[in-house]
C-alpha cells in the first residue's frame, strides 16, 4: 500500500499518480536508487506530463543484523513532474538529488515530514536549473568553461556564494566527457592537467560578471558557446541541457574520427596529412591531441604519428 507523505498536486491527480506508481511497484519495475522517466496522464491543465520516479529505502539508525529490520525499514517513492519526458536528460542529477534526500531522512528520522517538504519544493531550482544559471552568468565567457570541462583543466572558484560554486561544479561535471571516454584515459588526462597546475583556470566571482584567469579557448568551444547564448532568449533549462549533450556528442565524434585517421596514418602518409587537416579544421585540435596522446601512450606506431602531428600543429 502507498500512503501520502507530501505533495502539491490536486487530490484527483495525486490519486491517479499513486495508481500509476502502484502498478509499477506491482510489476517490480522500480529499482532502489535508480530513477525512471515515463509519460503520465493526469487530471491537471497540462494533461500529459513527464514523471521522474525513484524508490529508496530509509536506513535504520539501529544497526541490527536481522533480516526483520530490513523488512520494517520505511520505503519511499519520490515523483517529480515536468512538462514532458525531457527530465530524462537530467536523470543523473535527479538520482543524486534523491541520494541527498535519503541522507537527510536517515539523519532526521524523528522529524521526516519537516525535513522532506522544503527539500522537495526546491527540486527544480536545485537539480534542473544550474546549467541555465551558469549560461546566464557567464554569457560569452562560457566558451572558456566549456574548454576547461573538455580538457579536464582544474578550476578554482573564488569569492562565490555557495549556490554559484555548486552550479559551476555541476556544469563542469555535466560538460565533461566523463563516462563517454575510457576511464583510464580520463584518469590520465586529469593527472596530466593537474601536473600543469600553473595552468589551472581561476574564476573570480567578486564582481557582477565572473573574471577568468589562465582561461583556455578554441573555435569549437566558441561555436558552441554561441548556441547556448542564442538559446538563452527562451530561458528553457531543458534546451540548455540538450545543447550540452549535443556538444559532448560532437566532441566524442571528433575524437573517434581522429583515432580512425591515426590508425590509417600508421601505414599511409596521405592519411597523416588528412589527420593534420582534420585537426586544423575541427576547431578543437588542442584538446583532441591531448586525448589521443594519452590513449596511445602505450602504442609505439600511433605515438609516433601523434608526435609528428604535434610538431605540425606547433609550426
Amino acid at each position: 500500500s502507498l500512503s501520502l507523505l507530501d505533495t502539491n498536486l490536486p487530490a484527483e491527480a495525486e490519486t491517479e499518480l499513486r495508481s500509476f506508481i502502484a502498478k509499477r511497484l506491482t510489476k517490480g519495475a522500480l529499482f532502489e536508487g535508480m530513477g525512471n522517466v515515463a509519460s503520465v496522464g493526469l487530471s491537471i491543465p497540462e494533461g500529459k506530463v513527464g514523471c521522474y520516479y525513484c524508490r529508496f529505502q530509509q536506513e535504520s539508525l539501529l544497526e541490527t543484523a536481522t533480516s526483520e529490520s530490513d523488512i520494517n525499514a520505511p520505503e519511499y517513492v519520490v515523483c517529480f513532474l515536468g512538462g514532458s519526458e525531457k527530465e530524462d536528460t537530467f536523470r543523473l542529477e535527479l538520482d543524486k538529488y534523491i541520494q541527498n534526500l535519503k541522507i537527510n531522512l536517515d539523519l532526521e528520522q524523528n522529524n521526516v515530514e519537516a525535513c522532506v517538504s522544503p527539500y522537495l519544493r526546491s527540486w527544480f531550482e536545485d537539480a534542473i536549473c544550474p546549467v541555465q544559471r551558469v549560461v546566464q552568468l557567464f554569457q560569452d565567457k562560457l566558451a572558456s568553461l566549456l574548454h576547461a570541462a573538455l580538457s579536464y583543466t582544474p578550476v578554482e572558484v573564488k569569492n562565490a556564494d555557495e549556490r554559484t560554486e555548486k552550479d559551476i561544479s555541476r556544469f563542469l561535471a555535466a560538460a565533461s566527457l566523463q563516462g563517454l571516454v575510457q576511464e583510464g584515459t580520463m584518469t590520465s588526462l586529469c593527472i596530466a592537467m593537474t601536473e600543469e597546475q600553473h595552468k589551472a583556470m581561476v574564476i573570480d566571482c567578486s564582481g557582477p560578471q565572473p573574471q577568468l584567469h589562465n582561461a583556455g579557448n578554441n573555435r569549437f568551444c566558441e561555436d558552441w558557446m554561441q548556441a547556448f547564448v542564442n538559446g538563452a532568449e527562451g530561458g528553457n533549462p531543458f534546451l540548455f541541457r540538450q545543447i550540452l549533450e549535443n556538444f559532448k556528442l560532437k566532441a566524442i565524434q571528433d575524437i573517434n574520427n581522429l583515432k580512425r585517421f591515426i590508425r590509417q596514418a600508421e601505414m599511409n602518409h596521405y592519411a597523416l596529412f588528412r589527420c593534420y587537416l582534420f585537426l586544423k579544421s575541427c576547431g578543437s585540435g588542442d584538446i583532441l591531441l591531448k586525448v589521443v596522446k594519452v590513449e596511445h601512450a602505450e602504442m609505439p606506431e600511433a605515438r609516433n604519428v601523434v608526435t609528428v602531428l604535434e610538431e605540425f600543429m606547433r609550426e
